[in-house]
């Protein structure tokens, strides 16, 4: 939602220092270092949009405390104007709430071959980065737009002095890219990046840099440590072992009912879950024990970048299952069975007979 209140450049102080002031704005860490907060199991993500208590944490380096009198946002770069934002400025532009996945890519220190589910679905709601853009005044040479956070401190055995991600312009300067100051309705937390961290729907967590402090706009892309030696991955489609960044999610979903080991005691059988892509879900497919076909599930429609909910009845005799499902995106790109961070999901559940019913059930 738009709010009806004016906003000039007037609002914006012109940036005379350059040193990195906005970072005295930390008072320091906690926690310190690297922390994760694991989800629940899949069959509890039962509802569309998912609670604070259980979305996935991730923290790298350690979670920035935020002296708000201190905290600013400077924007600049390659830009005509460069700018530095308050956080009571930022909240006099007009703000929209969009719903989006919200995805883990998972450790960048292990082979990216185990679906981790580190997954959920949220309202943001902030500015929408171009909106400041608009105040800036990008130059054509600026290719890349870098984020640095607050915090700093070691991962994976190096140490940076600060988190620092980029993004192509072309994606930021997309419609659903913002600085988020709520999630859920709710002020943002600052263990979750507030008072601002920047959301990138459709693309990993990883690119969201959490307690946002400067935006420059480069011609080339970041050469941090979270850009070149962590978040790449060799690029399936090349055969020349190729590496990409990890930006865009590419089709993954989940089976939330039934539950993996789960008895059920009727031979009709509701299976559905969540899907989840960069461009969309369009199709999904589940795949029961030794069956020769797919069968085809029924998929809703996405909400901005929310997750989509799929869903097919079977009726089936008693016995041990082994389900599999897997989702195609809009763009046509499936799911692979095995050995990627996105492989199909699969559950085995056991379909009992009741007591009433004869064992020819």
């Amino acid at each position: 939602m738009g709010t009806d209140t004016k906003f000039s450049t007037s609002h914006l102080t012109d940036v005379e220092d350059r040193d990195g002031h906005e970072r005295r704005a930390c008072l320091g860490l906690d926690p310190e270092g690297f922390f994760v907060r694991y989800p629940p199991p899949p069959h509890e993500l039962t509802t569309f949009i998912t609670s604070d208590s259980q979305l996935f944490h991730t923290i790298h380096m350690g979670g920035a405390i935020v002296d708000f009198d201190k905290y600013t946002i400077i924007i600049d770069g390659l830009v005509k104007n460069p700018l530095s934002i308050s956080f009571s400025q930022l909240k006099q532009l007009p703000s929209k709430t969009i719903t989006a996945f919200h995805e883990c890519y998972g450790s960048p220190l292990k082979p990216p071959t185990t679906n981790v589910w580190r997954i959920g679905n949220l309202n943001w709601t902030g500015v929408p980065l171009k909106q400041i853009f608009e105040f800036a005044q990008p130059l054509s040479e600026a290719k890349f737009v870098w984020s640095d956070g607050l915090d700093y401190g070691s991962f994976g055995g190096v140490t940076a002095d600060r988190y620092q991600k980029d993004l192509p312009i072309e994606k930021a300067m997309s419609d659903e890219v913002m600085l988020a100051y709520e999630m859920n309705g709710e002020p943002l937390s600052r263990k979750r990046g507030g008072p601002v961290r920047l959301v990138v729907p459709g693309w990993f967590g990883t690119n969201m840099v959490k307690w946002i402090c400067r935006i420059s706009l480069q011609p080339e892309r970041s050469k941090g440590l979270f850009t070149t030696k962590f978040y790449n991955e060799l690029d399936p489609r090349s055969s020349l072992g190729e590496i990409r960044p990890v930006w865009g999610v590419e089709p993954n979903l989940m089976i939330v009912c039934p539950a993996q080991g789960v008895k059920v005691k009727r031979g009709e059988v509701e299976i559905w879950g969540w899907a989840w892509s960069e461009d969309g879900v369009v199709n999904v497919e589940i795949l029961l024990s030794e069956e020769m076909k797919w069968r085809k599930a029924k998929v809703e429609p996405r909400e901005g970048f929310s997750w989509q909910r799929f869903s097919c009845s079977v009726t089936i005799k008693r016995g041990t299952y082994h389900l599999m499902a897997r989702a195609t995106s809009a763009l046509g790109q499936q799911q692979p069975i095995s050995d990627r961070r996105n492989h199909c999901h699969a559950v085995e559940f056991e379909v009992e007979a009741p007591m009433f019913y004869p064992e020819t059930f």
